[in-house]
């Protein structure tokens, strides 16, 4: 057995998804990933924070298939990683909505691209949509809304293959501060109804507070801490003024200092 191979697993499966000693370099820089290891158990939140620069992008796009660690194993679901599968969703920091297609059409891309739609699949679009309150803008050119209802499209179209898996780049840094607090509440309703795992990458340690099961510093791309987030779910919108929420945050944002 090789020692970047993870050996047999168990049927019963503890976790979504793993990453094992994952090393990763891009060719024009220095290595971006060294020797990454984290467990994520299945429906659960696992957030990644740290500064500029500290690989939490590279982590995320090797544990969705996107880029081929030169070292180390990504397993999901008990199985090997070796691309993209149809069960990881990705939301990228940018909406990446396709302008000459309407609202409806926009999130019914992960199917059309694989085969042709059915009137079922249209139905789950539009409840989708409903729940991200947008039920009334299929129709719409998606460069007729908001920044926010834009990032509520794009969650739903990552949401519309069921993935078992989602992966999250910073989706909702741009938006205003009430909008991205809406959208937060939204995503955790969202995959606690469809069971979804996800992976989040922030630099806003509230949002990984808020959102995470439990929360990783990464420091010059490696894991400098995980950090299990005790709070109660589903969580309350005013849980971040509490004494509590602001306790979690500040032994964080040491733990970010300490990796300084």
């Amino acid at each position: 057995m090789r020692p970047d191979t993870l050996p047999p697993q168990p049927a019963l499966r503890l976790h979504a998804l793993r990453l094992h000693a994952l090393r990763f370099a891009y060719a024009t820089g220095g290595e971006a990933v060294r020797g990454v290891s984290l467990d994520i158990a299945p429906g659960s939140v696992h957030c990644l924070v740290g500064r500029s620069g500290c690989g939490k992008t590279s982590v995320l796009k090797l544990a969705a298939g996107l880029l081929t660690p030169q070292h180390g194993q990504v397993v999901c679901h008990g199985q090997s990683v070796n691309g993209p599968r149809a069960d990881v969703g990705f939301v990228f920091q940018r909406p990446t909505l396709l302008e000459w297609l309407n609202v409806l059409d926009n999130v019914l891309l992960p199917v059309s691209l694989q085969r042709q739609v059915r009137s079922s699949d249209r139905d789950q679009a539009t409840h989708l949509l409903t729940r991200m309150g947008l039920g009334d803008h299929g129709q719409h050119n998606p460069l007729a809304l908001s920044g926010g209802q834009q990032s509520r499209v794009a969650l739903a179209r990552a949401l519309m293959g069921e993935p078992t898996i989602l992966c999250m780049d910073e989706p909702f840094a741009a938006l205003d501060a009430i909008t991205r607090e809406e959208l937060q509440h939204d995503l955790l309703a969202l995959c606690a109804q469809q069971g979804t795992t996800v992976l989040f990458v922030t630099h806003d340690m509230a949002e990984a507070v808020y959102l995470g099961d439990q929360v990783t510093v990464m420091h010059q791309g490696q894991m400098d801490h995980t950090l299990r987030i005790d709070l109660p779910r589903p969580r309350a919108h005013g849980l971040r003024h509490s004494a509590e929420f602001n306790a979690v945050c500040a032994q964080l944002r040491q733990r970010m200092d300490e990796g300084l």
